[in-house]
């Protein structure tokens, strides 16, 4: 950020006046990025069409919405924290654990809970709790105590999954009240809920970053942490404050799955690996492993191509020990075919 101006001609009243228009250039570069997606997924759809008639049938895009909405919910928590130059494996972690230790305040002992069975309201509650503690002590731990985001998040992402296993000893929570459940499994008309709240959150989230301004200070801290803090910006604050939402987000994803399979497994998240799809989602979407740029719409076209991709696969009668190796390469064809759409504005 060579063109930011000097810490002391800074206005007090205004501590991120010298980035507003970078952030600006940086919100048009976003959509840009996120925009290059689009003709690979207007690819897909036309593959999916030719793959099997049911593709563009109402119910099969309504299962695909409602498959990447916890996902997407996931990974726009992921997005913000890449977007200050940070990095959170443990929100897999959060999407089980959130979830599993409220089903298992609410459900009878003979559905593997602990017999407590509080209402479905306090149990939405306990999950954002959960969500907003483990979220808060991660941002202590990078922020505060100055240790490695990458190697935290990977140890926690393991005690977090271990207490998720161990509280159940490996059984998975069923019999989940119908209000804890709905967000993830009901429907207005034709269109699934949790789709619809992804959306919104999406939309908000993107609004949030371009309009509101510790949104554009995300921005401005990721792209430079100390010229941010020299502007006048509560850097550490805002750093923290994006760890707790992130997990927060991951928490509401979690509660999303958990309502649409109708239970809490076990593995649900760490087992499960979606990190990986996290980052993935995020990363095509042109959201900057080095931080500072990236924005909703490249993460929700992200999102959008991978549940297209597993529906094809799927609709295809792919053998299932081949899905892996084709996701990874459809990933791979999509971050080339960006750079080609986008152009050097794609670039790392």
């Amino acid at each position: 950020m060579s063109e930011l101006t000097a810490p002391e001609t800074v206005v007090a009243t205004e501590p991120n006046a010298p980035f507003e228009h970078r952030s600006r250039r940086l919100a048009a570069a976003a959509f840009v990025r996120g925009a290059a997606l689009l003709p690979v997924i207007g690819v897909l759809l036309i593959l999916g069409s030719a793959v099997s008639p049911v593709f563009f049938t109402t119910s099969n895009l309504a299962g695909v919405g409602q498959q990447i909405s916890a996902l997407g919910v996931t990974v726009v928590g992921e997005s913000l924290i890449i977007m200050i130059g940070g990095m959170d494996l443990s929100l897999e972690s959060t999407y089980g654990l959130a979830p599993m230790v409220a089903a298992w305040l609410m459900v009878p002992v003979a559905a593997y809970g602990n017999g407590t069975t509080i209402g479905p309201f306090l149990g939405i509650l306990v999950l954002l709790a959960v969500g907003a503690v483990i979220g808060l002590i991660n941002g202590f731990a990078i922020v505060k105590g100055r240790l490695n985001g990458f190697i935290w998040t990977l140890g926690a992402t393991v005690v977090i999954g271990g207490i998720q296993d161990g509280m159940v000893n490996g059984q998975s929570l069923y019999d989940l009240p119908n209000g804890f459940s709905w967000l993830g499994a009901a429907y207005a008309g034709p269109i699934p809920v949790s789709l619809i709240a992804a959306v919104v959150i999406f939309v908000a989230v993107g609004l949030f970053l371009r309009y509101h301004s510790i949104g554009r200070q995300i921005y401005a801290i990721g792209g430079n942490r100390e010229a941010a803090r020299a502007a006048g910006m509560r850097v550490d604050r805002i750093r923290i404050g994006v760890y707790v939402a992130g997990s927060v987000l991951a928490a509401i994803g979690g509660l999303m799955e958990a309502g649409r399979v109708g239970s809490v497994a076990a593995d649900q998240g760490y087992g499960e690996g979606i990190i990986f799809n996290v980052f993935a989602a995020a990363v095509i979407g042109g959201v900057s492993l080095k931080g500072g740029r990236g924005g909703m719409l490249g993460a929700a076209s992200g999102v959008v191509l991978l549940g297209l991709v597993q529906n094809i696969l799927d609709l295809g009668n792919v053998n299932n020990y081949w899905i892996t190796a084709i996701d990874g390469a459809v990933i791979l064809i999509a971050l080339v075919m960006a750079r080609v759409v986008g152009g050097e504005v794609t670039a790392e």
